[in-house]
């Protein structure tokens, strides 16, 4: 981490929230739905795919949890009205996984049956260690019953070579392979090693790829888009067979490349209310977008 990162993450708690908005307005798409869709319009038109997210996660109460429920519903026939091409990404504890298993189960399958109706892929996202267990658990037994279902597996944590040996390539899971550098995890959980993780990410895709797997290869490294596109030249897989994926306003420059190579791309498209807490955790978490951002903060905007 260069010192100027290192400053700009020392200072996040310091930052005021009107400044952190201006941060935040390259890569969240705005606080309306409104927002979104007008955001995964402009980069469907020269073939980018996307996936809408809405900001917000650990509820503690039931009613929020069903608020979340209703507003993904309002995601997903906005999808379909508007004929975006794009998925939806869920949060389990957004649907209440830490109030209770089974009550957030019912409301992820709840929105998986009306994603069905549209013919719309739904990402169960994966959120950090302690909620590991139930995700894969969710997603295998919601697989079982809807086929346009996945999750997300995260390169750092020690256990993630054994899932995908033991659970996660054996049933052919559509993932999305990443870093996981967005949430702090102990050093009993995960690497703290950058090249570690590097490896546990190349090893985890190529094992991936030869077990027949759909993967969405989410990052902004460089080093790791090349392994994606040499793993999918090793592997003879056709574009339809993967896909690269990257964050709102992140890096468009190697977006252009992914994409000039002749490879699909998604970009992951956050919106809401709960912008601040999102923001200020990817400042804090992501200590080379945090400098990335602020150097270019008084550059044009770009989505």
């Amino acid at each position: 981490m260069g010192w100027f990162n290192s400053l700009v993450v020392a200072t996040v708690p310091l930052i005021p929230p009107p400044l952190v908005r201006i941060f935040a307005a390259r890569y969240i798409a705005g606080d309306k739905l409104e927002n979104a869709v007008k955001v995964v319009k402009t980069l469907n038109e020269p073939g980018i795919m996307a996936t809408i997210d809405v900001l917000g996660e650990s509820v503690t109460e039931k009613e929020q949890a069903r608020q979340a429920v209703e507003d993904y519903k309002l995601v997903l026939s906005a999808i379909a009205e508007n004929k975006l091409d794009a998925n939806v990404s869920l949060k389990p504890t957004q649907f209440g996984l830490k109030i209770d298993y089974d009550f957030c189960y019912a409301n992820i399958e709840e929105l998986v049956l009306e994603a069905e109706k549209y013919g719309i892929f739904v990402r169960v996202d994966m959120e950090d260690w302690t909620c590991t267990e139930d995700t894969f658990k969710m997603t295998l037994e919601l697989m079982k019953k809807h086929k346009k279902t996945g999750t997300v597996i995260q390169a750092k944590l020690h256990r993630t070579i054994n899932d995908v040996e033991t659970t996660l390539a054996g049933n052919k899971v559509n993932l999305r392979l990443c870093k996981g550098g967005t949430y702090q995890e102990p050093r009993t959980m995960a690497w703290a090693g950058p090249e570690i993780v590097r490896q546990s990410f190349i090893a985890c895709l190529d094992m991936l790829f030869s077990a027949g797997c759909y993967v969405g290869i989410a990052t902004h490294d460089e080093r790791l888009v090349f392994e994606g596109m040499r793993l999918a030249r090793k592997h003879k897989l056709n574009r339809e067979q993967y896909e690269f994926q990257m964050l709102l306003g992140v890096d468009r420059e190697l977006r252009d490349i992914i994409v000039d190579e002749g490879h699909r791309l998604r970009i992951y498209v956050p919106f809401g209310k709960h912008w601040y807490a999102y923001s200020t955790r990817r400042l804090r978490e992501n200590p080379d977008m945090a400098g990335h951002i602020v150097k270019n903060i008084f550059k044009r905007y770009e989505i």
